[in-house]
């Protein structure tokens, strides 16, 4: 398998954590999104969506690509069941995925590049109220968050064993610790935050472990 990506990327960061987490090796093509790769001809015969993550399945000349990271995760878990990414029964799995569509659907698209870029480039909106924006919506998921876990949180997002909410939250908080957003009034995020990355999975999928992220 070939994981289309960019390091920085929430949507693969998501991906490499369940890749790791179940002991999946793929071979890694960075797109660099700033310089606008996931645009190319070459990328768009490969995902017409324009987007990261792609997952290439299969042996040439035909692999399927995969796309969508909730999707590819989705995925992973049917086709290598163990370790298992979601609980075993289904009002569990439920409680996750709804966890999992909460970050993935509800939070990260506000904070997503291009809706940050549109602001800027073609509603001229000043970098400081781009900032602004950026923060309110972090700080509007990451409350609401915070109230969802009482439910379901042990060491990790669903009991004592990490999985697929736990993809999709350290990318989220990755990117608000990026833009400096206050995350004091969330311990139990930040004690889950701490679990996960105490786990190898983790430390694997960082960003700044990735083959295409810059030099300092």
């Amino acid at each position: 398998m070939s994981l289309y990506g960019y390091y920085r990327s929430s949507t693969s960061y998501r991906v490499r954590i369940a890749l790791a987490l179940k002991g999946i090796e793929v071979a890694q093509v960075p797109v660099n999104l700033l310089k606008g790769e996931q645009r190319s001809e070459e990328y768009l015969a490969i995902n017409p969506q324009g987007l990261v993550p792609t997952l290439m399945v299969g042996d040439t000349p035909t692999p399927a690509a995969l796309t969508q990271s909730l999707a590819i995760m989705e995925y992973l878990e049917e086709r290598w069941p163990a370790p298992a990414l979601l609980p075993s029964t289904p009002e569990a799995r439920a409680k996750v995925r709804s966890l999992c569509q909460f970050m993935a659907c509800e939070m990260h698209p506000l904070n997503n590049p291009r809706v940050l870029n549109y602001l800027t480039d073609c509603l001229e909106v000043t970098q400081e109220q781009r900032l602004e924006w950026y923060r309110h919506w972090v700080a509007e998921g990451l409350a609401r968050l915070e109230v969802m876990l009482a439910e379901s949180a042990g060491r990790f997002c669903h009991g004592d064993s990490p999985g697929m909410a736990d993809a999709c939250l350290m990318p989220q908080l990755y990117n608000a610790r990026r833009f400096e957003c206050e995350l004091e009034d969330y311990p139990r995020i930040l004690a889950i935050e701490a679990a996960c990355q105490s786990l190898d999975a983790f430390q694997q999928a960082h960003p700044e472990r990735q083959p295409d992220c810059p030099a300092p």
